[in-house]
């Protein structure tokens, strides 16, 4: 059992103990996965969505509900099929006979975390019912708007082989995730110990939180006020450019993805007990955070050409600042 939720606003030292807390407590579930663990807890801390495209049965779902559980948020869950509409998302308003009104029952993205399951197989129209909660967090029906409480997060998740039936996600959605993940098979030995601990380990049913939603909050705040050197808000900024002028890419980094980028930077350096941000985290956090906002060119995409490559390309050629920060 872990033990009671921590509440206390974090601090530059207190910081980088919370960030690992909630790492801790989701491993207990998600096992050999580490980096992908803490790279969900960062675009958490980020306040920022997460796309899961990974083959079937590696543990997307089970990640998402390990991180709800471990920040004691509320969580909800969309199947998203060909006919789910979007009433079916965000809510609708029904007729309540005893008060003579209408009144609004909030749907599923109303929680803090909301898990996407399969986000590509409902069509465009359900898709974009999304596009305001991920970019505003608000959701508007009837002509009014309401407020998602914070920390609010969608997790969508997508299967790379099973494309009959499924509606490419559009530049516009893809835009709002903040970073795109895959889980990926075990190795061997971490698969073994799934194997030899199943019906002793009940896993997600005893998983307690290891912080108060609040926390997280607080922890998404204290990062804004980690330094961004101007040196270093510059390379961002040449990043940027290359991307946009790259002559194997019809679509760069918008500016959402620079200013997520740089929350991303400011989340790592906290979680590993820095107050400023380098460059080093911007490579390490480039390739999660940027490739899947990366439209190549067809006629490089012909020759084989992916995001990826020329991601690496750019990183590779834009200079970085002397001092690294």
């Amino acid at each position: 059992m872990s033990a009671e939720p921590l509440t206390a606003a974090p601090t530059d030292a207190s910081f980088e103990g919370l960030f690992g807390a909630i790492c801790d407590n989701i491993r207990r579930v998600i096992r050999g996965k580490d980096a992908v663990v803490e790279l969900a807890v960062l675009c958490l801390v980020a306040e920022g969505h997460l796309l899961i495209e990974d083959v079937p049965g590696v543990g997307k779902t089970s990640l998402a509900k390990a991180l709800a559980r471990t920040v004691g948020g509320s969580f909800g869950r969309v199947q998203f099929t060909p006919d789910l509409l979007p009433t079916d998302v965000l809510g609708t308003s029904v007729w309540n006979q005893q008060q003579g009104s209408f009144e609004f029952r909030a749907g599923p993205v109303f929680n803090n975390l909301v898990l996407a399951d399969e986000v590509n197989r409902a069509s465009p129209k359900t898709q974009s019912a999304l596009l305001e909660a991920m970019a505003e967090t608000q959701v508007t029906s009837d002509g009014v708007s309401r407020a998602l409480e914070r920390p609010f997060m969608v997790i969508a998740t997508q299967n790379p082989l099973e494309y009959h039936g499924t509606y490419p996600l559009p530049e516009s959605q893809l835009d709002r995730f903040l970073m795109k993940l895959s889980v990926g098979y075990p190795d061997r030995d971490d698969e073994a110990l799934i194997l030899s601990s199943e019906g002793a380990n009940p896993g997600l049913s005893t998983l307690r939180p290891a912080v108060q939603i609040d926390t997280v909050a607080a922890m998404a705040d204290h990062c804004r006020q980690i330094h961004v050197s101007p040196a270093l808000s510059g390379y961002l900024l040449d990043l940027a450019a290359a991307t946009r002028t790259h002559p194997s890419l019809a679509l760069g980094m918008s500016p959402r993805a620079t200013l997520g980028l740089q929350r991303a930077v400011q989340v790592r350096a906290a979680a590993q007990g820095r107050s400023y941000g380098t460059a080093d985290d911007v490579k390490a956090l480039a390739r999660p955070t940027l490739a899947h906002r990366l439209v190549v060119q067809p006629e490089a995409a012909v020759q084989g050409v992916d995001a990826l490559a020329v991601l690496a390309d750019i990183l590779a050629a834009v200079a970085v600042p002397r001092d690294g920060s």
